[in-house]
């Protein structure tokens, strides 16, 4: 097992990692829509203030600016909040980038419930389902920090748009960085049931698969932050090694990854597959962490679930 080690800000990650970059590669340019602060480009714009535009509060003119200087030659990171960066300019991420196939990494923080106090407005839970719906577009949901700082570096050296997720909340330490695009991570080993879990609630995963573990169960636990593409043949391996199959995820369940796993599952290998994550209602403001819980994403109910499906598989009365 990984333990679960101190939270780290993916925020933060990003920002440094954007700094990395940018010594690397001088034809790299950040855009933001005035949330720089938040989004931790400042860090990047400080230091390049040559390459670094600040679009003000128009995300679609940012996506648009972004698409002409891909196209043009540059390798570029757009950032803002995750409500505006899927939803606000939807169509000019479907139309300018990824129609047009252009090198554009479209990093969105303040993704899910775990915005908080800013309420169902901006808790954005459909942006994982937008996202992977468009052609060619790469999607990522890392975990923790060191799984930012992988993706970040693996997208930009990957031709093509891209999106990456980042959630506002400090997240704890779960992996040690090695992610892969394409490749799930594969967290703790176990033959009675798999848990597969993308952003924060792979700790969640990682907590109930340890209790279960006091009681005799082994549980898999599987990080999915490469959404798409996704790595099929461990989800297939793992409905065929464990038998049943839990998803998480602080996204709507009608749209988000436990839909993805099903409709691979029952195409490869069916097994029964139970999906946790945001019903199908917006959000509301509270407490980052309770409104995990009240919205059905708790350790109690993730624990109900994968009981559940131990039961249907006789491993447990």
């Amino acid at each position: 097992m990984t333990p679960l080690g101190k939270p780290e800000s993916l925020r933060d990650a990003y920002g440094k990692t954007l700094l990395e970059l940018g010594g690397r590669d001088p034809r790299l340019v950040v855009l933001d829509a005035d949330l720089s602060g938040s989004t931790r480009t400042v860090l990047f714009g400080q230091k390049y203030p040559d390459r670094f535009f600040n679009v003000g509060v128009m995300e679609p003119t940012m996506v648009s600016m972004a698409a002409g200087l891909a196209l043009g030659g540059r390798t570029v990171f757009a950032s803002t909040f995750a409500v505006f960066a899927a939803g606000q300019a939807y169509n000019f991420v479907r139309q300018s980038v990824c129609y047009n196939r252009a090198n554009v990494k479209i990093v969105a923080t303040h993704g899910g419930l775990l915005v908080g106090g800013d309420g169902g407005t901006h808790q954005m839970i459909e942006d994982i389902g937008l996202m992977r719906g468009l052609p060619g577009m790469t999607v990522i949901v890392p975990s923790d920090a060191p799984t930012t700082r992988a993706a970040v570096l693996e997208v930009a050296e990957r031709d093509g748009p891209a999106y990456v997720r980042l959630t506002r909340e400090n997240l704890p330490t779960v992996t040690d960085g090695s992610f892969r695009i394409g490749v799930a991570g594969e967290l703790r080993a176990g033959t009675d049931l798999t848990i597969v879990a993308v952003g924060a609630l792979v700790p969640r995963a990682l907590e109930v698969a340890e209790e279960l573990a006091q009681v005799g169960v082994q549980t898999r636990v599987l990080d999915l932050a490469s959404v798409k593409p996704f790595d099929v043949p461990a989800v297939v391996r793992a409905a065929r090694e464990t038998g049943a199959i839990l998803v998480l995820e602080e996204h709507s369940v009608t749209t988000g990854v436990g839909a993805m796993v099903a409709a691979a599952t029952a195409e490869n290998y069916p097994v029964p597959v139970r999906r946790v994550g945001v019903p199908d209602v917006f959000g509301e403001s509270g407490e980052p962490w309770a409104l995990l819980d009240r919205y059905g994403m708790s350790k109690e109910r993730i624990r109900d679930e994968a009981w559940e499906l131990l039961k249907l598989r006789g491993k447990v009365q």
